[in-house]
């Protein structure tokens, strides 16, 4: 289908918004290029584990992939994990503007898991304000920052958060979204003609989106299946989650633009967004922090420098035997890998706090004063030293080499 207007969907779901989204992916590329747009996001609910996948299937396509996440922002601190009315979440989506912003909205959603976690994923302002670079936001659905404060606490309020969240990510990096699912909906309604009047006001720019939860119109009854599976109810049951009207699919620009007459410029938007949005992926090479040495020195000779100094902090006196294994423990090191890899992974593991001491324990069968005084033992336990070396060598260069 040819397409005379340009449009982005801006806030789409696939499966990985696990029971939630239904879209598979490759399915999802080629019906955006059926509809003539070149472009589509991915914005799952506080994940990213479908980018790398969406990212191939769009590019197969010659379909331009804009890689994103509708997160979950805790209404106080991500801390904060305590049941009471005032601590709720809302939605907000993020777009990677460029690979910075790809870094840092991976940061965001994994702070979201490591610090957030409460019934989900959730990040903080404070998250927001530290990785706010290199990243679109849009206010998001009924449940956004935004729209949720319309409803809730008047226009007045809910202007004053718009302007924080604009304040936080700058000017034109933070737009008001418009959605009509053609529901009935009241509050959308509300929601919409606050968001005009906003826009007028402050100058936040709008965008417009259809919240795709699956492909096709046909699919709405699966998708309602699927939702039922997520809540635990039946499909005859009337007070339950819905998505109404049958309207979560990806429409077409002409369906997009003919529901937002009086605000073109909202669709005119999403393109101006997908053309700014240029993030591409590498493959084939490692994902390694760079490290580096002190002037004069050589990454090995830091390397056994650093662990001498290790040894001597451990055992104390270094005596022949213990040299002897820290020789032929770097002896290994320096033959299987590429210098500069290892360089990289001494330095994640050291200034991540991961382990204090990165070895083998290769000794010898009975051994115990050494194994007593080990701190990695227990990747190694009592073998052969030559069987023990074998299993490491087989080990690394399955990780290491390429």
């Amino acid at each position: 289908m040819e397409n005379t207007r340009n449009f982005t969907h801006l806030h789409v779901h696939t499966g990985f918004s696990l029971l939630d989204g239904s879209s598979k992916i490759k399915e999802l590329v080629k019906k955006t290029k059926e509809l003539g747009m070149d472009s589509i996001a991915i914005t799952d609910h506080g994940v990213m584990y479908g980018c790398v996948e969406f990212y191939k299937a769009a590019k197969a396509e010659g379909i331009k992939p804009i890689i994103g996440c509708e997160v979950y922002v805790a209404s106080k601190s991500r801390f904060d994990k305590e049941n009471s009315p005032d601590n709720f979440y809302y939605h907000l989506v993020l777009l990677a503007e460029n690979n910075k912003g790809y870094d840092n909205l991976i940061k965001i959603v994994s702070y979201g898991f490591k610090d957030g976690f409460y019934y989900k994923p959730r990040v903080d302002i404070e998250l927001l304000e530290k990785y706010h670079e290199g990243i679109i936001a849009l206010s998001a659905c009924l449940a956004g920052p935004v729209a949720r404060t319309i409803i809730r606490q008047g226009y007045d309020k809910a202007k004053e958060v718009a302007l924080r969240y604009n304040n936080i990510f700058g000017e034109n990096n933070f737009f008001l979204e418009l959605q009509d699912h053609m529901d009935g909906s009241v509050d959308q309604q509300t929601v919409n003609q606050s968001l005009m009047r906003m826009h007028q006001e402050t100058g936040i720019p709008l965008v417009a989106t259809n919240d795709c939860h699956y492909i096709s119109p046909e699919d709405a009854e699966a998708h309602d299946i699927l939702l039922c599976i997520q809540t635990n109810t039946t499909v005859d049951e009337a007070d339950r989650m819905r998505y109404e009207g049958g309207q979560y699919y990806v429409k077409s620009p002409e369906e997009m633009y003919s529901l937002f007459p009086y605000a073109h410029q909202a669709c005119e938007n999403t393109y101006k967004i997908a053309q700014r949005c240029n993030v591409e992926f590498e493959f084939g090479n490692y994902k390694l922090p760079v490290f580096d040495v002190p002037d004069g020195k050589t990454a090995v000779e830091y390397l056994s420098e650093l662990a001498l100094n290790g040894l001597k902090e451990r055992y104390g006196e270094v005596t022949p035997k213990l040299k002897e294994r820290l020789d032929y423990e770097l002896s290994i090191i320096i033959q299987i890998s590429r210098e500069k890899g290892y360089k990289k992974v001494f330095s994640f593991f050291r200034e991540n706090d991961i382990i204090e001491t990165v070895s083998f324990s290769c000794v010898n069968e009975g051994d115990k004063s050494v194994k007593e005084k080990s701190r990695c033992t227990r990747y190694a336990g009592y073998y052969d030293r030559k069987q023990c070396c074998d299993r490491r060598r087989k080990c690394c260069r399955e990780r290491y080499s390429g």
